[in-house]
């Protein structure tokens, strides 16, 4: 069973997406709460991931996100906003969420970026993937990363694991193409997050992107532009 906890300042929304996700088989929501509740909730039921509105008076989702990121034992975050402003994109995955979604994603929608996240992956709203990770998950490929002196505690099958990474890849994905079995893929994403201080696999496909060559979303000026209608949800960099 799925643990989820969520955070937001709106009582009735909290309410809302607790009877969407405990409609789930898999999926229980132990708690609610607001920004000031959020670490002792997490403390008391242990979630196994975090629902966390971005934009609260007293105490801010970016606030709940870095003292849970302090945790030796991190439950996976994901912020869920009504806003898709390129700098709250970029300061959330900067911080360490591990996806960013619009709070008018579709119960199924919200459901299954929730076993996503359980699992290990990373979830974005596809608005929020054109803003961070610009054209490379669309399928297009990625240049090799060149030698950097970021990488160098790297081994070179770490460095070909983070190229996979920058074009979107799952694990298994990336296994197949290294002729690797998943559990040796994982753990060559894990060393990879560990040498380099990256919290998630975004962040390492940025870091990838932005040493081949790309500029990041996260360095262009922000617009804050959103979209003027839903965009479908879509995993990014998931762990599967």
């Amino acid at each position: 069973m799925i643990r989820v906890l969520v955070v937001d300042d709106e009582v009735l929304l909290r309410s809302c997406m607790q009877r969407i996700l405990e409609s789930e088989p898999d999926i229980e929501v132990p708690a609610t709460c607001d920004g000031r509740g959020a670490v002792e909730a997490v403390e008391r039921h242990r979630p196994d991931v975090v629902l966390l509105d971005l934009r609260m008076p007293d105490v801010d989702g970016l606030s709940v996100l870095a003292a849970l990121q302090a945790r030796s034992v991190r439950p996976a975050v994901a912020v869920l906003t009504t806003f898709s402003a390129d700098e709250d994109i970029a300061a959330a995955l900067g911080a360490g969420a591990s996806g960013f979604l619009l709070k008018d994603a579709t119960p199924r929608e919200l459901a299954d970026a929730v076993r996503v996240l359980a699992s290990g992956g990373t979830v974005l709203s596809s608005a929020a993937a054109r803003v961070v990770v610009d054209g490379y998950l669309s399928g297009g490929r990625t240049r090799p990363v060149p030698r950097d002196p970021r990488l160098d505690s790297l081994t070179e099958r770490e460095r070909q694991v983070l190229e996979l990474l920058a074009e979107g890849l799952t694990n298994a994905d990336i296994g197949r193409r290294l002729l690797m079995s998943a559990s040796t893929t994982k753990e060559h994403v894990s060393a990879i997050l560990s040498k380099l201080g990256l919290a998630n696999r975004v962040q390492a496909a940025v870091l990838a992107h932005s040493i081949a060559g790309g500029e990041p979303a996260s360095s262009r000026t922000a617009s804050s532009r959103t979209s003027s209608s839903r965009p479908p949800l879509a995993p990014a960099v998931a762990a599967h």
